[in-house]
């Protein structure tokens, strides 16, 4: 049985992270968010894996964040953020006041996308396509991503119900680790392997 190895690892900051808008897909890292990534890849060289495929959401924040850990990524569709159609930029506060049955929808259904994007469970099932194409692969794998695509891989290796993945927080720059055995997932935890 072959086995991946598969690391999930949060872009820096961004502006629209910052400031907890929706989507921000074409913003690249901002200054915290660089110089953050960059100190991470000297004090860390465990992430630093230059002949581990890596792969990453096409968004520029991903992608530089990528560069300043010292990967060279390959652009991936898959992986890249939730399509949050008309709230694209806006905040969740401006949303709550200007549409706030529409945000409460969205907030308590999976499978709502009153933004006219993608839904919650439509970006898991496009994002759990691709970590079960994957798991087949026998080989150490680099993902650079957004949270939220993180948060709902997470809940799809594991088999978790939809409504955990808003209980999960991913901090910019934070890594996942997944094992990929057979037809499951493992979760681990703790200090990164000596391999």
């Amino acid at each position: 049985m072959t086995t991946t190895r598969l690391r999930l690892i949060a872009h820096g900051y961004t502006a629209a992270l910052r400031r907890a808008r929706f989507g921000g897909a074409n913003e690249g890292l901002d200054e915290g968010g660089r110089r953050a990534a960059l100190a991470l890849a000297s004090a860390e060289p465990d992430r630093r894996e230059p002949l581990v495929p890596c792969l990453s959401s096409p968004a520029p924040a991903a992608i530089e964040t990528a560069d300043a850990l010292g990967l060279s990524p390959t652009a991936e569709t898959a992986l890249a953020d939730c399509d949050y159609g008309d709230w694209t930029g806006r905040s969740l506060e401006e949303v709550g006041v200007e549409q706030p049955q529409a945000l409460r929808t969205w907030l308590s259904s999976a499978d709502a996308a009153p933004h006219g994007g993608e839904s919650v469970l439509a970006l898991r099932n496009r994002v759990g396509q691709w970590l079960d194409a994957q798991r087949g692969r026998g080989e150490r794998i680099v993902a650079v991503t957004h949270p939220m695509v993180i948060r709902v891989a997470v809940v799809h290796a594991l088999g978790l119900p939809m409504a955990v993945f808003r209980q999960l927080d991913v901090e910019p720059l934070a890594m996942v680790r997944l094992t990929g055995h057979g037809s499951r997932w493992q979760l681990r935890l703790g200090a990164p392997p000596a391999d």
